[in-house]
């Protein structure tokens, strides 16, 4: 019987991993698992019945009501993070809007997908419609969304981001450059490009470093032998994939690793020179449409204003510089 279960218990991480959030229930075990916020990024005022269920009803990249929000906020995953306390500091600008904004934190191109499919979204048994009031990802997702007509309006790009080697605190593969993820071995855990921007621009960046032969070792060599783990969602597994010993290293943007870093997290990160790296520009746009476009316009304001900025260089965004 004993021995059923160990393997039941394997069998169910497997699951676990190729599933939501692509965890193994060790690392739950270990207090590692989603949501970081631990229930504090919910920005309602009337919670109700709490009902939350580590690796079985958990919906970390959903927040607030989706009923009647006075803003809706759709925002690429990159810093879901932030998320909060810029609400917070938004909610007390304009306190008319506090308990009444939802936002969203998935990939920016399932959040594009979302507002093309009119707002309808499906996670796991639930379907529930929410019309976007701002888009927020990446300045060219950004941008392909306004010449596609789903936004209005001038885009607005605020703050910038640069890539870092995410790693286990100890390090135990001794990873000093993008160079050494291309050694045999070494076990990485590595966005998708078919969902996030920034695989792409990794790929630029393995480019830089070591000519198109490494990036072929990272996205393609090791994919098929099995020694790169692609994420399912957006590149926050990726240091749930580090904690749990799935994997050695992975690409993410430095604020991620800072993020980690603060929240106390065994993870530390390695510099990617300038020459080799890629900086990423985010930016906003109001969704055409938007049923609270007053709203939305101080929302798209405010992502500028200082206080916002302060919030977004705690996690090593620099301010956008045209």
């Amino acid at each position: 019987m004993k021995k059923q279960k160990n393997g039941l218990g394997k069998l169910l991480g497997a699951v676990l991993w190729v599933g939501t959030l692509g965890l193994l229930t060790s690392s739950a075990q270990a207090g590692v698992y989603p949501p970081w916020s631990q229930g504090k990024n919910n920005p309602v005022q009337a919670r109700g019945l709490e009902f939350t269920v580590p690796e079985v009803d958990n919906l970390p990249d959903f927040h607030g009501d989706p009923t009647h929000p006075a803003l809706s906020v759709l925002v690429g995953g990159n810093y879901y993070f932030a998320m909060a306390p810029l609400v917070a500091a938004f909610e007390d600008q304009h306190p008319e809007l506090r308990g009444k904004i939802y936002y969203e934190t998935i990939p920016p191109g399932l959040v594009a997908r979302q507002i093309q499919n009119g707002g309808t979204i499906t996670v796991g048994n639930m379907t529930w419609t929410v019309q976007a009031d701002v888009y927020a990802a990446g300045l060219r997702a950004v941008k392909a969304m306004a010449e596609q007509g789903f936004i209005q309006g001038a885009v607005v790009p605020y703050v910038t981001n640069t890539l870092t080697i995410m790693l286990p605190k100890d390090n135990p593969a001794r990873i000093q450059t993008l160079q050494d993820l291309g050694k045999p071995g070494v076990k990485l855990v590595m966005p998708n490009p078919e969902f996030e921007g920034i695989g792409r621009q990794i790929k630029a960046s393995l480019v830089k470093a070591g000519g198109e032969p490494l990036e072929r070792i990272v996205y393609d060599t090791k994919v098929k032998n099995g020694e790169n783990l692609m994420t399912h969602i957006h590149h926050r597994q990726s240091p749930m994939a580090l904690m749990s010993g799935r994997a050695d290293a992975g690409v993410t943007w430095i604020s991620e690793a800072i993020f980690q870093e603060q929240a106390g997290n065994p993870i530390t990160h390695v510099t990617i020179p300038d020459a080799y790296n890629t900086t990423a520009v985010y930016a906003a746009g109001l969704v055409k449409g938007a049923p609270h476009p007053e709203a939305a316009k101080a929302w798209l304001d405010f992502l500028v204003s200082p206080g916002a900025l302060a919030i977004f260089e705690r996690y090593g965004f620099k301010p956008y510089q045209p």
